[in-house]
């Protein structure tokens, strides 16, 4: 049996699956199910960066193994990028590192810097690689509130942190952050990462933050990242991705950047595990950092548009949903009617009876339970369709197991 391996024993049986497993089997049967479920860009990859991938794959030499920290033009195109978009200084020898995307280098990390038992601060709900990553490393996992919107709840956040480091035994090792949030779409501004900042460097504690989403923001000032706050890299490294930004998603392309200890942890398990990504990939991925970028402004538009066609389509089908500023998620509440079922059986029932297909919010952790994940991955007459499929799901809400304000489950 597979769960006898020790590892395997720590993993949960993945939420997502059911979900996939009930869409293939629709599909199969000829349904065509609209899929809001995982998070995979569907806008081709800009033009110029395919061209740099076709010309430089026609050499010979780059068809040869890699190098695992990266090419040396791409560290540099992303002390660059780091340099111009947040005023920081990095040296691409020493503080940056050429990743599989964000999710394995991540997870890398998390086995360079993890002893067993060790205790991870992670906020629930949350992408499941900042969990599980550390988990299957042999850290145990402290949950800290997801939301932080709010000035209270930016303080409720501040004194669970300040618990579990007078509580936590061994003290926390690591605190795992995650702005613009997947999934909670939400952002933070740089006085609250300067707090978080300052806290885990007086209490020696690793800061892990992602930022995979830092491109893809609408409203308010572009998302900071915490390697701006002063004296944060003797402390902090920080992730980040091609994927969402250039719509790469499947030339997986990441990046860790700072502190120059943690980086040079990360080099040293990539030097086992891997050579590194295709050089022509890497090649291209310096021609998108280095390139033109208008390019990643018509990918937030589109996002953007998708964000508020659904938003108020579904506003309009009786289920009030917030406005994310950022992302490619909508982090979506279940309707009051069906709240009692829980994520995953409102995700399943939705499938089922609306031919649409979300991720439970229970995949990104227990307390994610009471909401779905909406990703904006179809174009705007798949999901006009998709709001028209779901309007008359909610207009039966009766038929579909939903209860009328104020019952109960029992009622």
């Amino acid at each position: 049996m597979i769960d006898e391996f020790h590892r395997i024993k720590r993993l949960p049986p993945y939420v997502f699956a059911e979900v996939n497993a009930m869409k293939a089997a629709a599909r199969a049967a000829g349904d065509d199910i609209i899929d809001f479920g995982m998070g995979n860009p569907d806008s081709p990859t800009p033009k110029h960066i395919v061209d740099k991938l076709c010309e430089t794959v026609r050499d010979p030499k780059t068809h040869r193994y890699s190098q695992s920290r990266g090419i040396p033009g791409l560290r540099k195109a992303l002390a660059g990028y780091y340099g111009q978009r947040f005023g920081v200084d990095l040296d691409p020898e020493r503080e940056v590192v050429v990743t599989l995307g964000s999710k394995e280098g991540l997870a890398n990390l998390a086995m360079a810097i993890t002893s067993p038992g060790d205790v991870v601060l992670v906020p629930n709900p949350s992408y499941p690689i900042h969990h599980f990553g550390f988990i299957i490393a042999g850290a145990a996992i402290r949950s800290l509130p997801a939301m932080v919107s709010t000035e209270d709840e930016r303080a409720g956040f501040m004194a669970a942190l300040e618990r579990a480091v007078h509580h936590s035994i061994p003290k926390p090792v690591a605190l795992v952050l995650n702005f613009p949030s997947n999934p909670t779409a939400q952002v933070v501004d740089l006085a609250f990462l300067t707090r978080i900042a300052d806290f885990c460097r007086a209490h020696d504690i690793f800061i892990m933050s992602d930022i995979a989403y830092a491109e893809i923001y609408f409203d308010g000032s572009p998302p900071p990242s915490i390697l701006e706050v002063p004296g944060a890299k003797d402390i902090a490294v920080e992730f980040s991705s091609l994927s969402k930004t250039y719509s790469m998603p499947g030339w997986r392309i990441g990046f860790a950047a700072g502190n120059a200890r943690l980086i040079a942890a990360l080099a040293r398990i990539k030097s086992y595990l891997d050579y590194g990504a295709f050089t022509p990939v890497q090649v291209a991925a310096t021609a998108a950092l280095n390139g033109p970028q208008d390019c990643v402004d018509e990918i937030r538009d589109v996002y953007r548009v998708r964000r508020d066609v659904l938003v108020d389509g579904l506003a309009a089908a009786g289920w009030a949903i917030p406005s994310p500023p950022a992302t490619m998620f909508a982090w979506a509440p279940i309707p009051p009617a069906f709240r009692h079922l829980g994520s995953l059986k409102f995700s399943k029932l939705l499938l089922r009876e609306a031919k649409v297909a979300v991720a439970p919010g229970l995949g990104f952790g227990e307390y994610g339970d009471d909401h779905v994940r909406i990703a904006l991955v179809e174009n705007l007459h798949r999901t006009r369709q998709a709001l028209r499929n779901i309007k008359a799901f909610m207009k039966d809400a009766a038929r579909h197991g939903g209860q009328a304000p104020g019952r109960t489950a029992t009622g």
